[in-house]
């Protein structure tokens, strides 16, 4: 068997998709053979040269090491969308099947989808493992097709993806899917197929926007529900359909850390403090800010396309102790989810005369409060209930404005009661 690792084919403005690439690739290596399996591997979010998606394929085929380069090399050259610079195509190709995936390949896996990798470290490694590779431009998607032929070896959780396209004249045109039957069917399959829909905005998110030739994608956690969901939606007519195994809806991108230790360019999962009363600001981002023990900050966000999560952010407090999950850029951690650890409960409040029930006067400093018209005092302000709007547990953006790889709330397995979006 061969491994083909691909990624950095598509164009925000001209369109394409590496997985429709990918998809090609496979249909000729069939020919030549099995195929195992497509992989759809999506890679840190926070890179700042990532493509719309930040997606690499792998190709699992029983197919010659040289023929498998040829058919690929020659798709990526037709396909990949070369006219727009930013669009820097890799192909690297593996002389060995998945059970053989060396370790440094695996590590280079994790270190793609949580940490930052140059050029020349995908170069170094290509060469030292004796596999084949093309790049166009400056060959930049060598480092996605290089981390999808290890991802196979270095992740344990594997959601799928069944993707249709669109046949091509129709690309660039507005696609033609019922909005009623993309929830229908939504319904039907959750909550073992999820972010089909967002309930809340009335949106299909499901299906893009792009120019690109997908019309939809259903996500969720087997193969065979994400068909069937997808087989119940009225659209136009499809010209292929894909399934894929990927990281999506995992949370491979983050890793546990500390505020004081927090840098741009990394996901990470953070407990503390909430150490100032939550602000929006203009455009309607909300921003808190996290402090830990030793009273390092961090500053977080809740941006305006998190839509009606911005609303949980606003109702946190002074002293609540929460777990955030989100990216770190320019000293801001954007919010994926946060977990409500410890509410605060009660709050200090200016006492009210026992006998005319007017608000008591401060009595100067250090001298407690009095009222002015009884000259009742008292010591110090009473401790009464808060009610809150929150309660223990996990909070989520909404599906829209999900990123790929971030784990749904509903597929569970994690450490508190959990209040999910859909």
């Amino acid at each position: 068997m061969t491994i083909v690792g691909l990624d950095d084919t598509d164009s925000r403005e001209r369109g394409m998709c590496t997985t429709y690439v990918a998809s090609e690739i496979a249909e000729q290596l069939r020919d030549e053979g099995d195929i195992a399996r497509l992989l759809l591997v999506r890679l840190n979010p926070a890179v700042e040269h990532k493509t719309r998606g930040n997606a690499a394929l792998a190709i699992h085929a029983d197919c010659a090491f040289d023929r498998a380069f040829e058919i690929a090399h020659n798709s990526l050259e037709s396909l990949a969308e070369t006219a727009d610079e930013r669009t820097n195509p890799g192909l690297v190709v593996a002389d060995h099947g998945p059970e053989s995936i060396p370790e440094s390949v695996g590590a280079f896996a994790v270190d793609a989808i949580r940490d930052h990798l140059e050029i020349s470290e995908a170069a170094n490694l290509i060469d030292e493992r004796g596999y084949r590779s093309w790049g166009a431009g400056n060959g930049r998607g060598r480092i996605g097709a290089l981390a999808a032929i290890g991802s196979w070896r270095s992740l344990s959780e594997w959601t799928a993806e069944y993707i249709s396209y669109r046949e091509p004249e129709r690309w660039g045109t507005t696609r033609e899917v019922d909005h009623e039957s993309v929830f229908a069917a939504a319904e039907w399959g959750y909550p073992d197929v999820w972010d089909t829909v967002d309930c809340g905005e009335d949106e299909t998110v499901c299906v893009p926007h792009t120019p690109g030739p997908i019309l939809h994608g259903i996500r969720g956690d087997d193969s065979e529900t994400v068909r069937r969901v997808a087989d119940r939606i009225d659209a136009e007519p499809i010209d292929s359909s894909r399934l894929f195994l990927t990281n999506q809806g995992t949370d491979a991108h983050l890793r546990d850390g500390t505020i004081a230790t927090a840098r741009d360019g990394w996901a990470y999962r953070l407990d503390g403090r909430v150490a100032t009363a939550p602000e929006t600001r203009r455009g309607g981002h909300v921003f808190v800010t996290l402090e830990d023990a030793a009273e390092n900050s961090l500053e977080c966000a809740a941006f305006e396309p998190t839509k009606r999560f911005r609303d949980r952010v606003r109702s946190l407090r002074v002293g609540d102790r929460i777990t955030v999950c989100g990216e770190v850029s320019r000293g801001t951690l954007k919010l994926e989810k946060l977990g409500v650890r410890e509410l605060v409960e009660t709050e200090r409040v200016t006492p009210t005369c026992p006998d005319c029930g007017r608000t008591m006067k401060s009595a100067g400093r250090d001298q407690g409060y009095r009222c002015r018209d009884c000259g009742t005092d008292t010591d110090e302000k009473p401790l009464i209930p808060l009610e809150r709007d929150l309660e223990d547990g996990w909070y989520e953006v909404p599906p829209c404005a999900r990123r790929h790889i971030a784990k749904p709330l509903i597929r569970g397995g994690f450490d508190a009661p959990t209040h999910p979006e859909r």
